[in-house]
Order: structure tokens, then C-alpha cells, then sequence
């Protein structure tokens, strides 16, 4: 909005000068070579003055700004809090590379069997010496493993399970939960 007493400069032309009256569509200027001219409101354009720039910049607290850098920002990610005496978690690879040490002649069949065995002797050794919790890393792939390895913890009565941490394993990782019975 351009009003009157506005430092202003004309678009198409090196004319700048300050509004003398604004009447419709039309802004009257006062060049600073002393003429008066006429133009339409959108061949001109409102400019700031110097002066006023040097005041809105002397009214900035630069103290202010420096004491705002100083104050550290919190992290974005939240970091998994463990407790000092909180044992981390036993983690069982079942890709078949870390299983065996050469899988030539081995079947699908053969090589998902084996990972179900394997996740399934791990689960009754931590039922039998009462280890809270494991996490089996089974990869993402077809998601054939997961599956399987869902319905193996499923007939289980005292385990819960869920994804691993997302920020540690992505979608590749399955928490174990042994839900512990009084002896």
C-alpha cells in the first residue's frame, strides 16, 4: 500500500521521489531533481528508507541473540535410556550366512527350516535360564522368515513380541518379550 510522504521508484524508468498524493489509480511523485510526475500505482514500487533501515537494525538486541546461540537445542532423536544395572538384550542373526558356512545344496525349504530351528532353540534356552528378553534379526526380504517366525512365537503362552527399535534394526528385527512365571 503506498501512501503519501513514501520513498518510491518508478519501474520501467531510473526516476525515483517521495508520493505527494495517491487519488485512484494514480500516484503523483515529486522526483529529486524537483519535478512532479504521474504514474499508475503499479509502475511504481514502494522503497525503504535508508534511514529507516539503520533504525529497525539499531533496535536488534544483539546480546539477545547471542545469549539465544548459547543455550544448546535438545536433540531431534530420542535415545533409548537404559537403566545401569539393565542387561542389553542377546541379539540372534538368522540370516543363513551367519548360520552355516556354506549354503551350496541347500534348499529354501532346507535353509527356512534351519532358521526356525535355530530362533527356536534360542527362545527355550532363554525361557529355561530366564532371560527377559532377545531380538532376533531376520532381515527384510520377502518378509518369508518374519512370518514364520511370528507363527513359531505365537504358540508360545508367556512370550510377547514386536518390531525391534526402528532406529537400531529398521524393519528387519523382532523383539522377544519371555514373560517370567513365579518358581
Amino acid at each position: 500500500m503506498i501512501t503519501k510522504g513514501d520513498r518510491v521508484e518508478v519501474l520501467d524508468d531510473a526516476i525515483s521521489g517521495r508520493v505527494l498524493s495517491v487519488q485512484n489509480n494514480q500516484v503523483t511523485i515529486e522526483t529529486e531533481d524537483g519535478f512532479t510526475m504521474t504514474f499508475f500505482v503499479n509502475e511504481v514500487i514502494k522503497v525503504n528508507d535508508s534511514n529507516n533501515l539503520l533504525n529497525d537494525i539499531k533496535r536488534i538486541n544483539v546480546s539477545e541473540i547471542a545469549k539465544e546461540k548459547e543455550i544448546p537445542k535438545p536433540r531431534s532423536f530420542v535415545k533409548e535410556k537404559k537403566s545401569k544395572h539393565e542387561i542389553a538384550a542377546p541379539e540372534f542373526d538368522l540370516h543363513i550366512e551367519k548360520l552355516v558356512p556354506n549354503k551350496r545344496g541347500m534348499s529354501n525349504y532346507d535353509i527356512l527350516t534351519l532358521q526356525t530351528e535355530t530362533a527356536k532353540r534360542h527362545i527355550e534356552f532363554a525361557i529355561r535360564n530366564r532371560i527377559p528378553r532377545i531380538i532376533f534379526i531376520h532381515g527384510v526380504g520377502e518378509g518369508i522368515l518374519k512370518s514364520e517366525l511370528d507363527f513359531l512365537l505365537g504358540r508360545y503362552d508367556n512370550i510377547d513380541f514386536r518390531d525391534a527399535n526402528y532406529q537400531k534394526y529398521g524393519l528387519g528385527a523382532t523383539e522377544v518379550f519371555i514373560k517370567q512365571s513365579a518358581m
